[in-house]
């Protein structure tokens, strides 16, 4: 990705977030999502419209990388009920800014989201990275990524792609989320939305009308649409990464379809030369939860991958790189709280790095609502819960208050893996981590 470039030695106009900006805003959108927006992410486009910025100011406000100006932060905050206040924002400072050092590269970045391609903090988990790397040139290939929530896969993807892309490939990164509910209801709908992402995407023009024929119907249309156009008119093999594909759980009619569209594409590749050029990655957080075919379901062919937690090793390292002189009893502490959440480590160490407390503090302020460092990520795993049915409320409240891993129903265990609440370990199921434990049981007795 090209790094913006800004005058030597001159502030810039605009205003970056500070950590107590983001803060606020995080926690503002997400309760505006679940209140407003049934629960589904803004897009960038719906922030637009909602806040009458355009697409890229809503992106750089998001992003806090690039500043904006005062005003169109202060309307974006007044979009969501805030007040923007002095402590919300920052003027940088000019030695950032410059041609020697023309990005946030020598600061941490803030764990949020994706681990961005040229970070020095991101953990590879070895060999999976040189696996993937290797298996996405095989003709054909089916990548299966899963993980719980904020465990890398987006990350991991993102590099696969990176990794297709320096072998002259041509990319496609494409997450469910960004459908909208009302075409999860209608197959034909769903896949032109697939297909017009794709063409996109490839910078071709749009030629649904084209391939599209109520006759043959929407699978073999969508099937046409990528061998007889996009397939034939791309020279390189395409890597499509499909991401939060278990969104479409919740959907099971579509999702049986459009997994089998996915299955028979790869099955094609053993034997048509021209479906060899589609490589597929597919990432999910959870166990397939619903009934598919066994000879129709992606998600027993090709390769899996499994994203793992933090090793005790690897958390070492970690706090190394964010220049932390850590023992190995600081890591055994911190641990012991957070597990190997790969989120939380990262979350914890960044904390930790910008000298705004110790070890030991953190660990006792770890879920008090007023001070912790996780109080935002924890809101949003309780508004997360809250908006879930009440029997799985009820079965998080039995996992919490047990003193052992519990025995639940295979679904429910799987819908909260989900989100990411429980893992599940030799078919019994407990709380992700200490941390967790501890605030929701909390939560539950008050």
């Amino acid at each position: 990705m090209t790094q913006p470039k800004f005058p030597k030695k001159k502030r810039l106009r605009g205003v970056l977030l500070t950590e107590t900006g983001i803060g606020r805003l995080q926690e503002a959108k997400i309760q505006a999502e679940f209140d407003k927006n049934r629960g589904n992410r803004y897009t960038l486009e719906s922030l637009s419209e909602k806040t009458g910025l355009s697409v890229d100011t809503c992106n750089k406000i998001l992003d806090n990388e690039i500043p904006v100006d005062r005003s169109s932060l202060k309307i974006f905050f007044q979009a969501f009920n805030l007040i923007l206040e002095t402590k919300d924002f920052y003027k940088p400072d000019s030695p950032l800014f410059n041609e020697e050092s023309s990005s946030f590269q020598s600061q941490p970045e803030l764990p949020e989201g994706q681990v961005p391609l040229d970070s020095l903090y991101y953990v590879e988990r070895s060999p999976i990275e040189t696996e993937c790397y290797k298996a996405i040139l095989q003709p054909g290939a089916l990548l299966r990524l899963k993980g719980s929530r904020r465990t890398g896969k987006t990350s991991l993807m993102t590099r696969i792609l990176a990794s297709g892309k320096q072998k002259d490939y041509r990319t496609v990164y494409l997450s469910l989320l960004l459908v909208d509910r009302n075409l999860l209801q209608n197959l034909d709908l769903f896949l032109k939305w697939f297909c017009a992402n794709l063409t996109l995407s490839l910078a071709l023009p749009n030629r649904l009308n084209d391939y599209w024929d109520d006759l043959f119907g929407s699978k073999i249309s969508c099937k046409l649409y990528l061998e007889q156009y996009i397939l034939a008119n791309i020279q390189q093999p395409i890597i499509l990464g499909l991401d939060d594909v278990d969104y479409l759980f919740q959907y099971p009619d579509l999702a049986d379809d459009f997994f089998g569209l996915l299955r028979s594409w790869h099955e094609e590749s053993k034997n048509r030369e021209i479906w060899q050029k589609l490589r597929l990655i597919v990432a999910h957080s959870t166990e397939v939860y619903i009934p598919l075919t066994v000879n129709q379901s992606p998600f027993n062919v090709g390769l899996p991958v499994e994203l793992p937690e933090f090793s005790q090793q690897q958390v070492e390292a970690l706090a190394h790189q964010y220049q932390l002189d850590w023992t190995v009893q600081d890591v055994k502490k911190l641990m012991d709280l957070v597990g190997g959440n790969p989120y939380l480590i990262r979350l914890s160490l960044y904390h930790l790095s910008q000298d705004e407390m110790a070890l030991d503090d953190l660990l006792e302020e770890a879920i008090n609502a007023s001070q912790s460092i996780y109080q935002n990520h924890l809101r949003r795993q309780l508004l997360g819960l809250q908006n879930q049915p009440e029997f799985l409320v009820e079965a998080y409240e039995k996992v919490v208050m047990a003193d052992n891993p519990i025995d639940l129903d295979l679904l429910t265990a799987f819908k909260l893996q989900s989100l990411g609440l429980v893992q599940i370990k030799n078919h019994q199921t407990l709380a992700s981590c200490p941390l967790y434990a501890q605030y929701f049981r909390r939560y539950f007795q008050e």
